[in-house]
This record gives C-alpha cells, sequence and structure tokens, in this order.
C-alpha cells in the first residue's frame, strides 16, 4: 500500500526537494504541497494524506497551528503529522508536539531517516531524530508547562518502566527489543499499555512525560 504525503514549507527549493525525495522513495508518493499552513490544512482536510509533513515557521498560520487543526485533541479524525524543522532556531516544537504532531526532523535529517519518520508515522508510531532526541526533549520539558503530569491511572511495571526510559532515549521497538530480550509483539503491548496508562496518544508523548516526571536524569 502506497504512503501518501502532504508537504508543507514556505520555501519552494525545501518542498521540492522534500518531494523529489520521498517521491524516489518505495511506497511513498507526494500527492499535495502547500507553502503555508492555512492552504496545508485545506488539502490536508480535502486529500486525507497519510502523512502530513509540516516545517514550524510558515505564513498565515504556522505549523503548530497547522497541526492542532489537523491533528490536536478535540479533532475527531486526527492526521499523522510529522514536523521538521531546526533545532537552534525553532524554539516551538515542543509546542508542535502538544498539538499533536507524531514526532519531528532536523531539516538536514538525510533521505534515510525521513522515510522512516513518514513510514513510523502512517504505522501510528513515531520518529524523533536520534542525534537531538535527549537534548531536545529535556530543553522542551524545562520550557513545558509548570502544572504537575498527572500520574497513571495504574502504576507502571518494572518493564513498563524500562520500556519508558527507552523511548524516551529514542530507541525503536527493535532496539528496545534487542536490549531487553524480548520480540517485537512484546515490545508493542507495553507502548501500547504505557500510552493507556499515561493517558497519552503515541510515543512521543510517552517521551515527554518521561522527562517531566524525572524519569530521565541527563548531565550536560
Amino acid at each position: 500500500m502506497t504512503i501518501r504525503v502532504l508537504v508543507a514549507d514556505d520555501q519552494e527549493i525545501v518542498r521540492t526537494g522534500l518531494t523529489i525525495i520521498l517521491n524516489t522513495q518505495p511506497g511513498i508518493e507526494v500527492v499535495g504541497s502547500a507553502g503555508d499552513g492555512r492552504r496545508a490544512v485545506e488539502l490536508a482536510r480535502r486529500l486525507r494524506p497519510d502523512v502530513c509533513l509540516f516545517d514550524i515557521r510558515m505564513p498565515g498560520m504556522d505549523g503548530i497551528e497547522a497541526t492542532r487543526a489537523l491533528a490536536g485533541p478535540t479533532v475527531a479524525e486526527p492526521l499523522a503529522v510529522v514536523v521538521i524543522t531546526t533545532f537552534d532556531l525553532d524554539e516551538y516544537v515542543y509546542a508542535a508536539l502538544r498539538a499533536g504532531a507524531r514526532g519531528f526532523l532536523l531539516k538536514e535529517a538525510g533521505p534515510d531517516l525521513l522515510g522512516q519518520a513518514v513510514r513510523a508515522a502512517a504505522n501510528g508510531d513515531a520518529l524523533i531524530a536520534p542525534s537531538v532526541t535527549t537534548r531536545l526533549l529535556k530543553a522542551f520539558a524545562d520550557t513545558g508547562p509548570a502544572a504537575p503530569r498527572p500520574q497513571p491511572v495504574e502504576p507502571l511495571t518494572d518493564r513498563e518502566e524500562q520500556v519508558l526510559v527507552a523511548v524516551a532515549r529514542g530507541r525503536t521497538n527493535k532496539e528496545i527489543g534487542d536490549e531487553f530480550h524480548i520480540t517485537l509483539s512484546t515490545v508493542k503491548s507495553h507502548v501500547t499499555s504505557l500510552m493507556t496508562k499515561l493517558g497519552v496518544r503515541n510515543r512521543v508523548e510517552v517521551a515527554m512525560w518521561a522527562y517531566e516526571t524525572n524519569r530521565i536524569r541527563t548531565r550536560w
């Protein structure tokens, strides 16, 4: 099955480059592109792509607003959104993830990582740029809402605590399975259980919960 992607970025050269890269990936097809957030939302609602790939800084409606409109907590049938950003410039990625984005990549991410992110989002998973996972999520946790995170509806098991930390460190399901010597289906079951207990929608929010509750302690 072909994964249908909508690309939105205010720079035409970036949109063109992303389109070319994605269209050369097996099983991925760009079905639309937009130069601003408002147009992106209109196209997404009409085309219902499998994945939306959004820049944060766009005119008219930025990537955060566009993400919230398509994937926010009040959206009945949310779309999968992946944010592309530059860490040194975009301080709003945390808000975008809060708005419902499934993950983010840096703009210099290579074709392989870009394809992986799109496939992960289409499969209901999430991919965060491995090179910035710890630093970025830690920074977002420090600048996030002051209100304390709600506790799990049920206590986490020891294994779930281990998987929680692994997810927060950006490990893939396969890497988690290899580390703990468990099957891929077991890893998925643990991640699903974590999302249910924590009251979150995806593994990005699982990771943020881990940072905001000090499950991860990073030294700089």
